[in-house]
């Protein structure tokens, strides 16, 4: 019996640091739900039958409007690509809302190398309870970390059976095991961002390039004056696409380096928290 309860309890430490798999209902459900409104904004509003002089009263999936009457109904006649190019966008803004919170929330309250600076300050002085009140109140990330590590520090302290470096590592153990739960919240969902501040451009050209081919294929049906007015037009019309996947990509990547800039900020602090319990524990408990 006395092998058979280790192993059980380093076993449940082993489950208590790996992450909990649950169900990502944004990241399942927010790109389906982009496109088809993406689709919907660009069959509805922009290619209502109101905003053309010569409307196609069929209807249907893709109705062959003609004549727009503002700029931004152009966008209309870019072709199948806009919708999909206006629910990338939708996709951006959505994943970037759901950052802004998520990182927000793990920055926590307060300033965290300020934190890390008056947790050092109470360890110094053998105060851990007071360095556990100041995780309390900083309700990050970083502070969730610092106070599983500050639990296992405060065990180590009355723990005569283990010695210096055990104790250490012991706090270490603590420490990645708590990061581990910590850092694939922070990450989560990027991927999107990234991918489509790839793709939106590329797609933005494929729309100009299907454009294009569509204008100069009328251009050698019909040729004359107006053949050339309407090549003109719908080389117009095809830049659309490129504006919009250039403007969405814009945005992808400038939010996605903002985040990455905010988490690894956040992935200092934790390091350094880290680090902070195990020199204190070192020094002042030798």
């Amino acid at each position: 019996m006395a092998e058979i309860k280790p192993t059980a309890t380093a076993a449940a430490s082993k489950n208590a640091a790996q992450p909990q798999k649950s169900g990502n209902l944004v990241a399942t459900l927010a790109p389906i739900l982009c496109i088809i409104i993406g689709y919907s904004i660009w069959r509805f509003v922009l290619g209502n039958a109101s905003n053309f002089t010569n409307p196609d009263p069929s209807g249907g999936f893709w109705p062959a409007h003609k004549g727009p009457k503002g700029n931004l109904t152009k966008m209309y006649e870019g072709g199948i690509i806009v919708p999909i190019l206006i629910g990338s966008l939708l996709i951006v803004l959505t994943f970037v809302i759901e950052r802004l919170l998520t990182i927000k929330k793990a920055a926590g309250s307060g300033n965290i190398t300020e934190f890390v600076r008056k947790v050092q300050f109470h360890l110094a002085n053998k105060e851990v309870d007071k360095a556990l009140a100041e995780c309390d109140k900083q309700k990050g990330s970083v502070g969730n970390v610092m106070k599983a590590g500050l639990k296992k520090y405060k065990e180590m302290i009355s723990n005569t059976e283990l010695d210096t470096d055990q104790k250490v590592l012991n706090i270490q153990k603590e420490i990645e095991e708590a990061t581990a739960l910590e850092l694939p919240m922070l990450e989560k969902n990027l991927v999107f961002l990234s991918t489509i501040a790839s793709v939106a451009t590329l797609l933005g050209l494929f729309g100009t390039v299907l454009g294009m081919i569509r204008s100069f294929s009328k251009l050698g049906e019909e040729g004359g004056g107006e053949a050339a007015r309407e090549l003109s037009q719908g080389i117009s019309e095809a830049l659309y696409n490129t504006a919009l996947g250039i403007g969405t990509s814009a945005v992808a990547i400038i939010m996605y380096n903002v985040f990455t800039t905010s988490i690894d900020g956040i992935t200092y602090g934790i390091d350094e928290s880290g680090f902070t319990l195990t020199q204190s524990f070192a020094a002042n408990y030798k």
